[in-house]
């Protein structure tokens, strides 16, 4: 029996960045992570808000001298329509520009970070069981050798992303609001020369006949990208399916795309990911908290996913470490509540995307200088900052711009 005081399972940014918060307040961590850093993961284009967290947890340097790609803002391309919002040109205060990074590099400097600053990392661990119903939460670990042990701690935080390891050990998963719908995606020698392509923003193109389909592209500082596309579960075939002719089938059907990779070097198989939206039953309990996507993942198309994540890391930790402190702690009004304010903020703006909605607000030529700004700050991540109306009241006010944009009459007050 090993005893520590925080485990953290999962080595990703939220498990990392939680980590080093704690160990940063003087609490002993120690980090289980399944698989060997480095290793893929989707998830590469970051909203500026995330490195507030980065930053409070003392990784900034590290991140700095990677060299990852500089991204500020999200640019958005339906048939002969583009438009773009600059992160600098936001509402809300904060960090204006972010990253676009290959994760299993991102992901191993944060973990190197933690381990630096004194978390205690294992890797190819496997948490296989999970008990909270004594005085101190009980993990049985197996390691890379197929030997086990046990680690009892003060508390547990879950950051396994979709291994959602807590959420399948203690059935608290349940179906997530969002329609079930599936990427394919790959890496690219993109090779771009087109002079309109801006390498600082990541490009979100929509599919010319069929809205709810869409397109990313994440250019990387090393002449690569991330492309992928979304769309239902249906859409793109059966098991047999050739991923990268249909991939490239669906390059070609956005006139956009096709232009701007027309160089591409097509030299990594694709993948595929589908049912990826998730929720669970609740996000705490006695001994454990959720974090990120060991919790809740919501779309790929606002890059939300690393910002909910980090936000998620940030405010469990200031609650554990009142807790561990002596203080008390609601961990629904200090945890759970703020947490998801911003989450259904981004699930309002998702179902705004599929609906149509939010498409009208994008690529509306004429809106107000100051609602774009608010606008930006949402796609820039502050989806937790309720001086922005459009943050405080998402649903009506997305409706009432949406309408305004088409054109549509209402009796309703100005957006």
């Amino acid at each position: 029996m090993e005893h520590r005081e925080v485990v953290v399972i999962g080595a990703g940014p939220s498990g990392a960045v939680a980590a080093a918060l704690l160990k940063r307040q003087g609490h002993d961590v120690l980090m289980l992570e399944r698989q060997q850093f480095p290793r893929f993961s989707i998830g590469e284009s970051l909203l500026a808000h995330c490195l507030e967290f980065v930053e409070e947890a003392g990784m900034m340097p590290a991140v700095q001298a990677a060299g990852f790609q500089v991204k500020n803002g999200a640019a958005f391309a339906r048939g002969d329509e583009y438009a773009y919002f600059d992160f600098r040109d936001k509402f809300t205060p904060g960090p204006g520009t972010t990253f676009q990074v290959q994760r299993a590099h991102f992901d191993k400097v944060l973990a190197d970070d933690a381990e630096r600053q004194g978390v205690e990392v294992r890797y190819l661990q496997e948490v296989t069981a999970a008990n909270f119903e004594g005085d101190s939460p009980l993990l049985d670990v197996r390691g890379a050798d197929g030997s086990t042990y046990q680690v009892q701690s003060q508390f547990v935080l879950d950051a396994s992303g979709y291994g959602r390891v807590l959420a399948r050990l203690l059935d608290l998963e349940r179906p997530s609001s969002m329609p079930p719908r599936k990427a394919i995606f790959t890496h690219i020698e993109d090779r771009i020369d087109d002079a309109g392509f801006d390498r600082e923003k990541i490009l979100i193109s929509v599919h010319p006949e069929q809205p709810g389909i869409w397109y990313w592209l994440i250019p990387f500082s090393n002449g690569r990208c991330s492309f992928g596309v979304v769309g239902g579960q249906d859409l793109f075939g059966g098991p047999d399916q050739d991923l990268m002719a249909t991939l490239r089938a669906m390059a070609d059907a956005a006139p956009n795309l096709k232009r701007v990779l027309k160089n591409a070097v097509w030299d990594t198989p694709a993948n595929t990911i589908g049912g990826y939206s998730a929720s669970v039953t609740r996000l705490y309990g006695p001994g454990y908290a959720l974090l990120g996507n060991a919790a809740e993942f919501l779309d790929p198309v606002f890059s939300s996913g690393v910002t909910i994540a980090l936000r998620s890391s940030k405010l469990a930790t200031d609650a554990l470490h009142r807790q561990l402190s002596g203080e008390p702690v609601d961990w629904q009004t200090d945890f759970a509540d703020p947490l998801m304010l911003g989450v259904e903020t981004f699930r309002a703006y998702v179902q705004g995307w599929y609906s149509g909605e939010f498409q009208d607000v994008v690529f509306y030529q004429n809106a107000q200088p100051e609602i774009r700004r608010m606008i930006s700050s949402i796609l820039a991540g502050y989806a937790w900052d309720t001086s922005n109306p459009f943050v405080a009241n998402p649903q009506r006010r997305l409706r009432m711009l949406s309408e305004l944009c088409r054109g549509v009459q209402t009796q309703a007050e100005p957006a």
